[in-house]
């Protein structure tokens, strides 16, 4: 069981939203001095435009810093959902950002569902009304993120109920949970399609990521937040590269803007991403930066 408050993410993030993990200066510019960054377009696979979000970034604020940080695509989805439909429907400013919105249904209407979502049934019915209506930049493609902080709740039957409509509808579910959690999951709906928030929470030893990824064809891992990444230097981390050399079609970047801080950092964590990729042959960092969401959401190459 893992005890994890509903406030905070599966690991120490106090600090993390704060900009911890974010490059020293000196080490950055050492870094990009040796290693030419990333500079092709990047589709960010875990972001959220949340209520607390709404006044102190608005709209246009948000589209241009993905605009200033080469993002072309976003995988949005918010608490509420109106967060994601409001980005939806924002054509004029995501057609000057160059920014394309693939949206989620969330299932989470306030704090208090973070926990209770596998067993209401009331959660299965907004799911479904959201289905129904959609949104102006076209029909949600996917359902989450939705967090498992015990793993045994990824039995729950809304949780069975809500995986099964995912795969039958052909939606993508992005999942913060352990790994337990994820072999659970795909059992309810064998085939269905999931991306692991932050390929693991708490830092899944990379042995039994790599184990994920072959065992589970469906399985894609984004890569916010994840322990290990990178070394000491800022460079991307020796068996990190071997894992996305063998498994690069498997992998994703994602900024999880879960909380307003996130947002002041967007383009950091985006100048961030570009470093470690830049580690990677030409080929494999952008199928990682773009390739492999844009192909599974079926979006042409900017």
């Amino acid at each position: 069981m893992l005890n994890h408050g509903v406030t905070r993410r599966c690991w120490t993030l106090g600090a993390a939203a704060l900009g911890v993990g974010l490059l020293h200066p000196h080490a950055a510019a050492q870094n990009e001095g040796a290693v030419k960054p990333y500079a092709g377009p990047i589709f960010d696979a875990h972001l959220h435009y949340n209520v607390e979000a709404f006044e102190a970034y608005p709209l246009n604020d948000v589209l241009a810093r993905m605009q200033r940080a080469g993002v072309r695509a976003v995988l949005a989805n918010s608490r509420p959902n109106e967060g994601t439909k409001a980005l939806a429907s924002a054509r004029a400013a995501r057609t000057q950002a160059g920014v394309t919105v693939v949206p989620l249904v969330r299932l989470y209407r306030n704090r208090a569902d973070y926990q209770g979502w596998p067993n209401d049934p009331s959660i299965l019915a907004m799911v479904q009304d959201e289905l129904k209506q959609g949104t102006d930049a076209g029909p949600y493609r996917g359902l989450g993120e939705f967090h498992l902080y015990d793993s045994q709740a990824a039995d729950g039957p809304v949780a069975k109920q809500l995986m099964r409509l995912a795969r039958d509808q052909r939606l993508v579910v992005l999942a913060h949970c352990d790994d337990v959690a994820i072999d659970k999951l795909m059992g309810h709906a064998p085939g269905v399609t999931i991306i692991w928030a932050h390929t693991g929470i708490g830092g899944v030893p990379l042995s039994r990521v790599r184990a994920m990824l072959e065992q589970h064809p469906s399985l894609y891992g984004e890569l916010s937040y994840r322990p290990g990444l990178m070394d000491a230097t800022g460079r991307l981390a020796a068996p990190w590269r071997a894992a996305m050399m063998a498994h690069g079609k498997r992998f994703m970047v994602g900024s999880d803007t879960w909380v307003n801080a996130r947002w002041d950092q967007y383009e950091a964590l985006m100048a961030e991403a570009r470093r470690w990729l830049g580690d990677l042959p030409p080929d494999v960092a952008r199928q990682i930066a773009w390739g492999n969401a844009a192909t599974l959401f079926e979006l042409k190459t900017p």
